[in-house]
């Protein structure tokens, strides 16, 4: 899947080859999970992932995840309309590496911009690199409401959380 990302980042792959490429890669994770269960293998880091509130919009989120999970990632998918209060409490019950957050439509940004208020609110924003993405998504706006990252599409996503889980550790 790493692979796939960046092929599908140069433009080498489409949607729908990148979408083959992760229903087959979970065909082979239903395989191998068990057996990574029974070594103790814990895999790269976890995160979790989710469309902030007032946003339904999940093929970027999606295909972020499923090449997060290919490249060694557990990821826990939060779905869309996620409140920040669920961010929160998934943060409290998985402690993860990075908590990725999407938004396609102008109108739900602010709603990262909370989520990491009540992060900071409740006293874990410290403990985990936030990472922001969705088109109308910039660097600017990324520094603005305090997050750690952002990536313009899948493939640099993948390679922006890898680089984040480094960093914390």
């Amino acid at each position: 899947m790493e692979a796939v990302g960046k092929r599908f980042r140069s433009g080498e792959m489409f949607l729908p080859e990148v979408l083959l490429s992760a229903e087959i890669m979970h065909k082979g994770l239903d395989i191998i999970n068990p057996l990574l269960a029974k070594s103790g293998h814990k895999g790269i880091g976890t995160v979790i992932i989710g469309t902030v509130e007032g946003d339904i919009h999940d093929i970027g989120k999606r295909i972020v995840g499923l090449l997060l999970e290919g490249n060694g990632f557990r990821v826990i998918d939060l779905g869309v309309d996620v409140k920040a209060d669920a961010f929160v409490q998934a943060m409290e019950k998985h402690n993860p590496d990075i908590l990725g957050m999407s938004a396609l439509l102008t109108t739900t940004m602010p709603n990262m911009g909370k989520t990491i208020d009540l992060l900071k609110e409740k006293g874990l924003r410290e403990k985990v690199k936030i990472v922001v993405g969705g088109a109308p998504i910039s660097e600017q706006f990324t520094k603005s409401i305090g997050a750690d990252g952002y990536a313009m599409e899948a493939g640099s996503a993948v390679e922006l959380v890898k680089k984040l889980v480094t960093i914390r550790r």
